[in-house]
């Protein structure tokens, strides 16, 4: 995808089966994180609270990522393999077939929120 400047703009450019997904996935980081400040950073669309980057997403050719701290896939990383999904040590990717929970989502972005001290 070339570069983006804004979540909409990112989303819209994501190949189409993952563009609902990318937009839940949006709205739940909002929620978890409702005073964060939406941003593009490193061509990735990202929440930042006081300048720091809490949590990214990032859309591939057949999978989806989501980017957090790595004490927060850390700290849930239990439940991550519970559930099948991969983990890096800063990112979970998912798909259609094996999406993210939205109580997964939440946590994960608390956790980072947390682990950032913010």
């Amino acid at each position: 995808m070339t570069k983006k400047e804004s979540h909409e703009a990112y989303i819209a450019a994501a190949p189409e089966q993952f563009r609902a997904m990318l937009g839940h996935l949006r709205a739940q980081l909002a929620r978890a994180l409702s005073d964060a400040e939406e941003v593009i950073m490193y061509d990735m669309p990202g929440f930042q609270i006081e300048g720091t980057v809490v949590a990214g997403y990032a859309a591939f050719s057949k999978q989806c990522g989501l980017y957090v701290d790595p004490g927060a896939i850390a700290a849930h990383a239990d439940e991550i393999a519970a559930l099948k999904l991969k983990a890096t040590k800063s990112g979970v990717t998912f798909s259609e077939s094996r999406p993210i929970p939205a109580e997964l989502v939440e946590k994960l972005a608390v956790s980072s929120r947390s682990s950032k001290g913010l």
